[in-house]
């Protein structure tokens, strides 16, 4: 999920930065710290934003430069298991689709997509389920659940995995189509008249004599 993430740091102004606006020499060295940084606990970190500079900074001996306390908020996107996203496919392989989730890429196994034979079409770039006959190609707008989160480290973009084999989960078409299903039959349903209720046999009472 996206979340903002309120952090304060240290920036340094070097004495060439001198006169150019506080909040832009801030901007551009957190930009530089953090942006496109993957971390275990904030995540995938997508932009700076709202930064607030003290103008009031320190200087440190033998260094011209002043160093001032910075308030910002990061804009960061960390994939929880069991949860639910929507995306699109932005790639097709013979093994399964590549989920655009966000910033990253969901692998969405083959084994995964439907419960049906699935094959792969290399000249048409598309898996297609033997019985079902349901299509998935590049392009296409899937839901699917988060069931696996690797996050990366020293410079890996990480992994994550999903599934579509759950009810209302895979390409949105075929969501609809299920709902639609159900509303017929419920449609259906609500039109057939009910059966009375069976009465029960009259019981004799014996006299008493």
């Amino acid at each position: 999920m996206f979340k903002l993430i309120e952090l304060e740091d240290t920036i340094r102004t070097p004495p060439d930065k001198f006169g150019e606006p506080i909040e832009e020499v801030g901007y551009d060295q957190l930009r530089l710290k953090y942006e496109g940084m993957v971390d275990e606990e904030l995540g995938y970190v997508i932009a700076v934003t709202d930064i607030q500079v003290n103008p009031v900074g320190k200087i440190i001996p033998g260094d011209g430069a002043t160093y001032h306390k910075v308030l910002f908020s990061l804009l960061t996107f960390l994939p929880k298991i069991q949860e639910v996203v929507e995306g699109e496919v932005v790639e097709i392989a013979d093994f399964g689709a590549f989920i655009r989730v966000g910033p990253i890429d969901a692998l969405l196994h083959v084994s995964q997509l439907m419960d049906d034979y699935i094959s792969y079409d290399e000249k048409q770039g598309v898996l297609m389920g033997r019985e079902t006959r349901r299509k998935l190609s590049t392009g296409d707008q899937v839901r699917v659940r988060v069931t696996a989160v690797s996050l990366g480290r020293g410079g890996s973009s990480g992994k994550v995995g999903v599934t579509a084999r759950q009810p209302f989960l895979g390409k949105l078409e075929w969501i609809r189509k299920e709902i639609e299903k159900l509303r017929s039959a419920e449609a259906e349903k609500a039109k057939k008249p009910e059966k009375p209720a069976k009465q029960a046999a009259p019981t004799v009472k014996q006299a008493k004599t």
